[in-house]
């Protein structure tokens, strides 16, 4: 769906919520297992996952058509969480279990895990961490051999298999050490970027979380002058106010100092969100709109496309018809950007979250890759970054949660999309909204974008009303 179709008429967003033919998952959300450690996420759920995966992905591989395979190689990162190595240590012992070996690369990004899979010998990648979320969740992310993640129906296989009786197998396979993973992934990374960042001054806010070496290493490797903060983790402390879920303390750094720009990863540092020298934020969508621009100007924007999630602002889509270029919508969940940039052919894809997919570069999200880029755009062009993002003028948005009984039934509301339509149509071109159904909570989640604040509440307060109505 383009940015025409979608400013004028309400979207309908969340992947499997509304795809009535598929089956109901039992352990597997919008991005792999997640819960809290210990509790939902407990060492026998990560040995059962680690035991399938490693069967299912032996099954579906070329040489394993005849049934589990000796020799299956899965590559395992994870987050600085507490709950990590014993998860790890789970999990590892059910690929083990299953004839395979499980080869810890230790604390290392979810995309490094993703490049490291497509440049070894491996059959596939898993990384546990929980991502944005608080220390005590958890959470298992699977990639295939491409370096992308499963897609729902690999996953689905997955959880079939989880399911069901393990027959057993005298062979037993091994558990193995990677060294040198960081400094592996990010020589990879920085070298396949060219970027030159030198004497760029950046401050990096590493959450406490997986990219704590890696992203000071790629940035001085880069050449930028860096200094960092948040890179002391312990098991606790990730994500706690400080990384992109939590700008505050960055931003006000970063105002106090003398630096370019400011960059805060999330927990497993498949995102970054960006502050310029007066501590404003710059966001995904912003992000996303430098560097497509950026692309166009020197012929490598396939398509002149770029996909998005329903979520990104209007002001986004408006900027990018502004210069010519075409926006494809698609649902929440980078599995699904990934998926559309395939269909149309583009390279250039993202969240407003700051999870950002450059296929030139890497087959996943990786915010350390953006991070370098939007790093290298500043150089070359010689402007500030908050000149670079005026290119995108947010619309006034509000996002709210509504509890109910079953989000299932969202799709067919039939009284509550017609308030849907009648909102929208007042909004017309002047707003957006949004309905969706959370990917791991019994929420709906209403956005909407309009004029001024003050609308935006009226019409998401008047909506949310109408959801606890036909809902519960």
């Amino acid at each position: 769906m383009t940015e025409d179709a979608a400013s004028r008429r309400p979207v309908r967003s969340g992947g499997q919520g509304f795809d009535l033919q598929q089956p109901p998952r039992r352990w597997f959300g919008t991005d792999g297992i997640r819960g809290v450690a210990n509790v939902d996420l407990t060492p026998e759920l990560a040995l059962v996952a680690g035991r399938s995966v490693a069967e299912v992905l032996a099954l579906r591989s070329e040489s394993g058509a005849g049934g589990v395979r000796s020799g299956i190689r899965l590559l395992v990162g994870r987050d600085t969480r507490r709950s990590g190595p014993m998860l790890e240590a789970a999990l590892a012992a059910g690929v083990a279990s299953a004839g395979g070996a499980a080869v810890l690369a230790g604390v290392l990004p979810t995309p490094g895990v993703s490049r490291l899979v497509t440049a070894g010998e491996f059959q596939g990648g898993v990384v546990i961490s929980a991502s944005h979320n608080p220390f005590r969740d958890n959470g298992i992310k699977l990639f295939g051999p491409d370096g992308r993640k499963l897609p729902d129906s690999v996953e689905l296989e997955v959880e079939a298999r989880m399911q069901g009786e393990h027959s057993g197998t005298d062979e037993v396979g091994s558990v193995e050490a990677l060294t040198a993973a960081v400094p592996t992934y990010v020589e990879d990374l920085v070298g396949s970027l060219a970027v030159d960042l030198t004497g760029l001054r950046v401050l990096l806010d590493c959450a406490h979380g997986a990219t704590y070496q890696a992203a000071p290493l790629a940035f001085t490797m880069a050449g930028a002058v860096t200094e960092t903060v948040c890179v002391e983790p312990d098991g606790e402390n990730i994500n706690a106010a400080c990384g992109s879920t939590d700008l505050a303390y960055l931003a006000s750094r970063v105002a106090q100092g003398d630096y370019d720009l400011g960059l805060a990863f999330d927990g497993d540092g498949d995102r970054v969100l960006a502050v310029d020298r007066a501590g404003r934020v710059v966001d995904g969508d912003q992000i996303m709109a430098v560097l497509a621009l950026w692309l166009h100007e020197r012929g490598r924007l396939a398509r002149g496309t770029v996909v998005v999630t329903s979520m990104s602002n209007l002001g986004f889509h408006r900027a990018m018809r502004e210069h010519g270029l075409t926006v494809e919508i698609t649902d929440v969940g980078d599995r699904y950007v990934l998926e559309r940039m395939e269909q149309v052919g583009a390279v250039l894809g993202g969240e407003q979250s700051g999870h950002v997919i450059y296929l030139d570069a890497g087959a996943t999200g990786d915010g350390l890759q953006t991070a370098l880029l939007l790093g290298n755009v500043l150089r070359e062009s010689q402007r500030s970054l908050a000149e670079l993002a005026r290119v995108v003028h947010h619309f006034p948005q509000l996002l709210l949660n509504v509890r109910v009984r079953d989000k299932g039934k969202l799709g067919g509301a039939a009284a509550l999309w017609e308030a849907v339509a009648a909102e929208q149509a007042a909004l017309a071109e002047e707003g957006r909204i949004v309905l969706r159904p959370s990917g791991t909570e019994p929420l709906v989640r209403i956005m909407v974008e309009a004029p001024t604040e003050e609308r935006c509440r009226e019409v998401a307060e008047r909506l949310a009303g109408v959801v606890e109505r036909s809902l519960g």
